[in-house]
């Protein structure tokens, strides 16, 4: 994992955003005053990869990362592992009862093509793909390190008094590290792979030796009689030839007897098809009866057209009824528009009347509300004060005059802020209906006014139409004899209403004119309409008898068509039954009548069907005749057949007479030749089966063997410790070479007897002492050649090289060296920075070791948090 970007806003100390750009930066250190927030930094790195920093404490707290006096914070990584890039972020937020939750948190992969110096909005906005959301972030950014936090903090991270962590860890917390830093569980996944390999292949070879135990006639005697039963069909084959052709032959002749039979029996068929229809006694008599009927149903439909004529007239000279309905409809628009009128002026007056006390409401409520408002901010500046009076101290700054506090102020308890607020709301809530319902009350009277308005115009437009087409003569008078007022006069009084919406004393009375001129005006129509229906069903009525008229003499017309093609029908079916007896001698028809010319050709038949039946007598004995030698010849063949065990298609007396029979034994044997052909096959596919099966088995058990002892060579309790101890003394000598520098010689790192990290102390004769004996100073130098040992190592002997720790961040802990340890340790850091592709971040107070660095983030803190500022040296 190497950084390339940190963001941080309102986390911590850094109440204002900070960005610390580590692109192309090899060796940096941070500098500062302390509590300025150096480790801050640090501290932002783990949080954004892990959710929790070290001196925090449990790893479920983030209540420390947000500022005191901030509700929001968010802190964004930009870094690199393995060749990739990604972004990490987290967002804090802090809820009304101060408690503080993840807002958002959320892990990007990133297109490596943009440059590593660009903007922070543009790094983060070029998204490739997004890996992971929520609680699901830690867990990929432990895979995507290889690393779990505890282990992130001991070889990557090395926060304030926790340098010696992995020192004076237990041997089996250390060989969890090595197992995470090496890949080592690949090993484990080879032998859990070795295990499932030694499982498929003995599964395998089950399977292999139960097909060879189902497999039967896979010998060389099996072998050996299907030969000899495929000889031996051959064999009879070629002896039965001659006796199928003397078969073939009895088959012709039976085949061309039956044609003759056949034949004989067709002529007598057609002889005793012959029969007299059953209506042919009858046909003459009914054809003339329909003839009459036609002629009486003419006369008829005459006599109807005439008086349907008659009633077309008398109808057409009726007004049309489409016009009249109309006419009508147009009447019950007029009377509904009236009672709309009358509604909308209805409501328009008692809208008009409701506005003024709506109007005062809204006023009186505008007024509580600014009363409530001037209560609130008055509170609210008093609960502030009260808060920040809790929040002084004598001596220092007030955050509002800057001045510096010597006494503390006392507030007296003030009233509930919330009961304020709330009443706020509450009236500003009932103002807002207030005036929402005096601006629809307003709203809703012009609508009406335009409907008053709209209504009286339609109904003056609807009037006049009507009049222009209705004749009102007849009721321009009361009753009394005194004129009623003229409808002109109601439209008048309805434009001079309108904007008031009240009606005036002409208006009813025009109104009740009107609804005394529709009545008369529908009364009118409604009888001219009766009228004219009943000229329409009148010439409906003798419609319909004509058209029935016209039905009966169709009908009739039809039946007499029908005699007569019934009549031709069977004349035709007449000539049709003669000519297929005519190869038989049937004798010419008499044309004259048709009754006597059927009579005459059935006496010939009966004649003819005498000598038909004589000759397929016959025919039948010569036939039974062939038919007995045949099925002495088929009996014969069927035994031989028997004696081969070959089974013929059938029975023999089922096949005695039949057609081909000798086409059949052919069948029989070519099949039982096939069969022994495929039984040869079959035995020699078993026999190369099993022999293949045999060899199947033999390399499965060979192969689940060698799975098998891999497994043992892999086990995890042995393998795995062994591994990690040759690694942890790789580690430790690596180590002592730089504790020996470090220390002018002094010391060398060991591994005890069970794999616990000893002290060889050269100034007491080289006595090995356990490393928890050492001074502050000295485990922090013994920590440190740890250190850069893991990072300088852990590449070269991971198990897939897939794990390469790129970043070391040292925090403090350099104030314990003298000047001769400290360059030693400044020139190991420069070599470690400088020889290989890898950060090395470092904090400290010590201007000595700080002034060599050639990167430095100045860290510094006034009344509005942490500032960070880079220089180069």
């Amino acid at each position: 994992m190497r950084p390339l970007r940190l963001h941080l806003d309102n986390f911590g100390s850094f109440r204002e955003p900070a960005t610390a750009d580590f692109s192309g930066v090899e060796y940096f250190v941070l500098v500062g005053p302390t509590g300025a927030g150096k480790s801050t930094l640090i501290d932002a790195i783990c949080f954004a990869l892990y959710g929790t920093v070290p001196r925090w404490g449990k790893e479920n707290v983030i209540a420390h990362a947000l500022a005191p006096s901030a509700v929001a914070a968010k802190v964004a990584l930009v870094f690199e592992s393995a060749g990739r890039r990604y972004a990490v972020v987290r967002a804090l937020k802090r809820d009304a009862k101060g408690k503080v939750h993840t807002a958002e948190a959320r892990l990007d992969e990133l297109d490596p093509a943009v440059p590593g110096s660009a903007e922070l909005e543009e790094l983060l906005a070029a998204v490739v793909r997004p890996v992971a959301e929520g609680a699901a972030v830690t867990a990929e950014v432990q895979r995507i390190t290889g690393l779990e936090y505890r282990f992130f903090t001991q070889c990557v991270v090395l926060p304030q008094g926790r340098f010696a962590e992995f020192l004076h860890a237990q041997p089996r917390e250390r060989q969890d590290l090595l197992v995470q830093l090496l890949d080592a569980d690949v090993y484990e996944r080879i032998r859990q792979r070795a295990v499932q390999e030694e499982a498929a292949a003995a599964q395998a070879a089950g399977f292999a030796r139960e097909r060879l135990a189902k497999l039967t006639d896979a010998d060389e005697q099996a072998e050996r009689a299907a030969a000899d039963r495929l000889a031996a069909l051959r064999d009879l084959d070629a002896s039965l030839r001659a006796d199928l052709d003397a078969l073939r032959g009895h088959d012709e002749e039976l085949r061309r007897l039956a044609e003759e039979r056949d034949a004989l029996r067709d002529r007598l068929a057609a002889l005793t098809a012959l029969a007299l229809p059953a209506d042919v006694p009858t046909i003459a008599e009914s054809a003339r009866a329909a003839a009459d009927e036609v002629a009486a149903r003419t006369a008829a439909v005459a006599a109807a057209e005439a008086a349907e004529q008659r009633a077309e007239d008398e109808a057409a000279a009726c007004d049309d009824p489409a016009a009249l309905l109309e006419r009508l409809q147009a009447l019950d628009a007029y009377e509904r528009l009236l009672a709309d009128l009358g509604t909308a002026e209805s409501r328009a007056a008692e809208t008009r009347a409701a506005l003024g006390p709506l109007d005062a409401r809204a006023r009186d409520l505008e007024t509580a509300l600014a009363q409530a408002e001037q209560d609130r901010d008055r509170l609210r500046d008093a609960h502030a004060g009260a808060d920040l009076a809790r929040r002084l101290v004598v001596g220092e700054p007030c955050p509002a005059c800057l001045q510096t506090v010597t006494a503390l102020p006392h507030h007296s308890a003030t009233d509930d802020l919330r009961a304020a607020e709330q009443r706020v709301t509450t009236t500003r809530k009932e103002a807002e209906r207030a005036r929402r319902r005096h601006t629809e009350a307003g709203t809703e009277l012009r609508h009406l006014d335009r409907t008053v308005h709209d209504l009286a115009a339609r109904a003056a437009e609807l009037r006049g139409r009507l009049a222009a087409v209705l004749d009102d003569a007849a009721i321009t008078d009361d009753a009394d004899g005194e004129p009623h007022a003229h409808a002109g006069a109601r439209a008048d009084a309805t434009e001079g209403a309108g904007h008031t919406g009240e009606p005036s004393g002409a208006e009813a009375i025009d109104r009740g004119f009107e609804t005394e001129r529709i009545a008369k005006w529908r009364d009118d129509l409604s009888r001219r309409l009766a009228a004219g229906k009943a000229a329409q069903q009148r010439a409906a009525e003798l419609r319909r008898a004509a058209r029935e008229a016209r039905t009966a003499l169709t009908a009739a017309r039809s039946r007499a068509d029908e005699l007569a093609g019934r009549t031709e029908r069977l004349w035709r079916d007449l000539d049709a039954a003669r000519d297929t007896v005519v190869p038989l001698g049937a004798p010419p028809l008499d044309r004259a009548d048709l009754h006597h010319a059927w009579t005459a050709l059935l006496a010939w038949r009966d004649e003819a069907a005498v000598r038909e039946r004589a000759a397929l007598e016959e025919q039948e004995a010569r036939i039974a005749e062939t038919g007995r030698q045949a099925r002495a010849l088929w009996t014969s063949l069927v035994a031989r057949l028997a004696e081969h065990d070959v089974t013929p298609p059938e029975d023999a007396r089922e096949q005695a007479g039949r057609a081909r029979p000798a086409a059949r034994i052919g069948e029989a044997v070519s099949a039982a030749i096939a069969q022994a052909e495929a039984r040869l096959a079959q035995v020699r596919e078993n026999r190369a089966t099993a022999r293949e099966l045999e060899e199947r088995v033999r390399t499965e058990e060979e192969r689940a063997q060698v799975a098998k002892e891999l497994a043992q060579c892999l086990r995890a309790d042995a393998f795995e410790r062994w591994l990690c101890t040759e690694a942890l003394d790789l580690l430790v000598t690596a180590a002592s070479e730089t504790l020996r520098e470090l220390s002018d010689g002094q010391y060398e790192l060991a591994l005890g007897a069970r794999n616990e990290i000893e002290v060889i102390d050269h100034a007491e004769a080289g006595m090995r002492r356990n490393a928890r004996t050492l001074s502050g100073g000295e485990t922090f130098q013994a920590a440190l050649a740890l250190a850069l040992a893991l990072s300088d190592q852990v590449a070269g002997l991971s198990a897939t090289a897939a794990r390469s720790l790129d970043s070391l961040f040292l925090d403090e802990g350099f104030g314990t060296l003298d000047p001769a340890t400290l360059d030693t340790v400044a020139t190991t850091l420069e070599r470690l920075a400088a020889g290989r592709d890898r950060m090395v971040g470092v904090v400290t107070h010590v201007p000595a070791l700080a002034d060599r660095i050639p990167v430095r983030f100045e860290v510094s803190r006034d009344a509005k948090g942490s500032h960070l500022c880079r220089t180069t040296a």
